[in-house]
């Protein structure tokens, strides 16, 4: 075996190795790149990293001079397999298969040979070596939907028909489709196995998901003489309301212009469904029952989601509707907001199996159940998900009289689980990426190195993103454990000398705090959000400067809203100021701290509500998403402090009446 310093003191080893190796360039430059990994001790780290960074500019910069040159000083470092497959993709158009399949076999199951063969195989179908196309398929471990469609389109070729089943099952869900799978459904189509009703079904959720571009597309697969005029599309989709005005007195004549009809409906009702239920009452005696069901279907959609009265009654008239899981759902919040247990448990089990299945349905479909008095029943329904981690799984141990606690804690990893992690190259891949302040690129390594690990491996890994104090890679890593768990890397609380006091001195529970933070954040101090959100707590802009005023922060700068100390006391006395305009209720607070206390104000509801429902409700899944897991972070916290179980029923509470709101809109940004 060769050591690194046998190669490191005798440079004309390596010449004299190299003297053995293929003439091939690629396949040369690759192996050479092994022989490097052995090269230089780690006392060479930094200019190890300078050169990783300036091959990668050089390959991003298609400068394929430069990156030779960096290359070649790259030596030992931990991401030198990197530098290689910049190297293969710079000279990809060759197409140089030997050079690829030694550079993938060498590195087989890595994250970095996973996206390599992604886009090798994205460029043997652009030319249609489907032969290839379908071998380098079969060895991906998590394909992406246009690699599954290359793929499809190998099999097309040689006359697979199981390939059209596969694609008729994805017909209403894959909306948006990437390019690759354009030719898959063209010869759905050319099969002859979708009727015009399929056709328009599709269009329908495409109108639904905002999606009218793709939807127009679809409808260039009905019969030449079915298509819609564009131009009448467009002013359905664009200017609905002078669209209707204008029909001509024969409009219902044809399903095109029906169907254009009730798609201009379902755009009106996007902002107004009450306008648009006027239009509809208007047309509906033209429209077949298909038509005038859809268009009632949109119009409960949106009124569920601006939270109608009215929802309920227009779910009704939709009648057998086929539904998408979308209007499923707010199908049942819609019951949820009317109090209407007999409407919640008919809209749950009129749903898809693997739809109700989801926690969310299962505890309220319990719930429904309760009501009724079917106990034992609900009683069933709430053991199915009870135990999870989550906040139906809290609320489900709840109903069953169990208090919400962390499992015991699991051994700590020993010395050798610990140096496996240590020596896991994937980890040690997303270290150096880290090191690099390349976070991106980090966290796919990182998540890349978890497949399929057990929970042993993953408490090491955890416990080792802890020790370099990525808290959101321990925080996720302990998240998969199934059988083996420690909450106290799932719910990590750093920063503890700033937060605590900064908690204790705007009287704010620091349990919330930090399950806020954790949401947040992840506790990465140097984060920024897709729209300019920054540190701990995640403060927009305007947000942090109008705090810093309202609490008399005289020498505050936007350059200090990531500084930790000034990030959690702007946060935490926005939390305060938020709390005390909405009745001091954590709900209504967290959905305030994540879409505007506006917002918050506005989905209340004109009676008292159940904090579960309200939080189930927001029409925002984001917020939605957020306010539940910040909840649910907040009574594992209070566990993990105080030692005692938390109740997140008592912590939902009761959102109180819209009417009793006492500012307004100007009050905080």
């Amino acid at each position: 075996m060769l050591h690194s310093s046998s190669l490191s003191s005798r440079p004309g080893l390596a010449r004299r190795l190299a003297h053995y190796l293929p003439k091939n360039r690629l396949l040369r430059c690759s192996l050479l790149a092994v022989l490097a990994l052995t090269v230089l001790p780690a006392s060479a780290q930094e200019p190890r990293d300078t050169a990783f960074l300036t091959a990668r500019d050089a390959f991003r910069a298609g400068d394929r001079n430069k990156f030779e040159r960096a290359a070649s000083q790259v030596n030992g470092h931990e991401l030198a397999v990197y530098v290689e497959n910049y190297r293969l993709r710079l000279w990809m158009d060759q197409g140089d298969s030997t050079a690829m399949r030694d550079f993938l076999q060498r590195n087989d199951q890595s994250y970095v040979a996973e996206k390599l063969r992604g886009d090798w195989l994205r460029w043997l179908g652009k030319r249609q070596q489907w032969s290839e196309v379908e071998a380098e398929y079969a060895r991906l471990l998590a394909p992406e939907a246009d690699q599954t469609c290359w793929q499809q389109q190998a099999r097309l070729q040689r006359n697979d028909s199981a390939v059209l089943d596969e694609a008729g099952k994805q017909w209403l869900t894959q909306l948006e489709p990437p390019e690759a799978c354009r030719p898959v459904l063209e010869a759905l189509v050319a099969s002859q196995r979708l009727s015009v009703d399929d056709v328009w079904a599709r269009a329908r959720r495409q109108i639904e998901a905002n999606r009218p571009g793709q939807a127009q597309y679809t409808l260039n697969y009905l019969p030449e003489n079915q298509v819609p005029d564009s131009r009448g599309f467009d002013q359905a989709v664009g200017s609905s309301m002078a669209y209707l005005a204008k029909q001509p007195g024969n409009w219902f004549a044809s399903r095109s212009g029906r169907e254009l009809a009730a798609i201009a409906v379902a755009r009106i009702a996007g902002n107004d469904p009450r306008v648009a239920a006027e239009q509809l009452g208007k047309l509906q005696g033209k429209l077949h029952d298909g038509e005038r069901q859809w268009a009632w279907s949109q119009i409960a959609l949106q009124a569920a989601k601006k939270h109608l009265s009215e929802a309920n009654d227009w779910y009704s008239q939709a009648g057998k509707a086929a539904l998408s899981d979308d209007a499923h759902q707010w199908r049942v919040r819609a019951a949820l907001r009317a109090l209407d247990w007999g409407r919640v448990r008919d809209a749950v089990q009129a749903m898809p199996p693997a739809l109700a299945a989801l926690p969310e349905w299962t505890y309220w479909l319990g719930r429904a159940y309760r009501a009724g008095g079917r106990t034992s029943e609900a009683d069933a329904l709430f053991e199915k998900i009870a135990g999870q981690a989550n906040f139906y799984g809290n609320l489900a141990d709840e109903e069953l009289g169990r208090s919400v606690l962390p499992p015991p804690k699991a051994k700590a990893p020993d010395g050798d689980e610990q140096r496996a992690a240590r020596d896991n190259p994937g980890l040690k891949r997303a270290l150096a990426f880290f090191r690099l302040d390349m976070r991106t690129e980090a966290v796919r390594e990182w998540n890349w190195a978890l497949r399929g690990m057990p929970d042993r491996e993953l408490l090491a890994a955890a416990e080792l993103a802890k020790k370099h104090q990525i808290w959101d890679r321990a925080i996720n890593t302990a998240d998969k454990t199934r059988n083996e768990h420690d909450y106290s890397l799932r719910f990590l609380a750093p920063y503890g000398e700033q937060v605590r006091p900064a908690a204790q001195n705007q009287s704010l529970d620091d349990a919330w705090v930090y399950g806020l933070m954790r949401q947040e954040s992840r506790f990465i101090t140097h984060a920024k959000s897709n729209v300019g959100a920054s540190g701990l707590m995640q403060l927009m802009p305007a947000t942090a400067k109008w705090v810093a005023k309202k609490i008399g922060l005289r020498d505050f700068h936007p350059g200090k809203v990531n500084d930790t100390e000034t990030n959690v006391l702007l946060g935490t006395s926005y939390m305060r100021l938020v709390m005390e305009n909405l009745d001091n209720h954590p709900v209504l607070a967290s959905a305030a701290y994540n879409a505007g206390p506006g917002r918050a104000r506005k989905w209340r509801a004109e009676r008292p509500l159940e904090g579960a429902i309200y939080a189930e409700t927001i029409p925002f899944a984001e917020t939605r998403d957020y306010v539940k897991k910040v909840m649910s972070n907040a009574v594992y916290y209070t566990a993990l402090f105080t030692g005692h179980p938390d109740s997140l029923k008592n912590r939902l509470g009761v959102v109180g009446p819209r009417a009793g709101e006492v500012f307004k809109d100007s009050d905080l940004p």
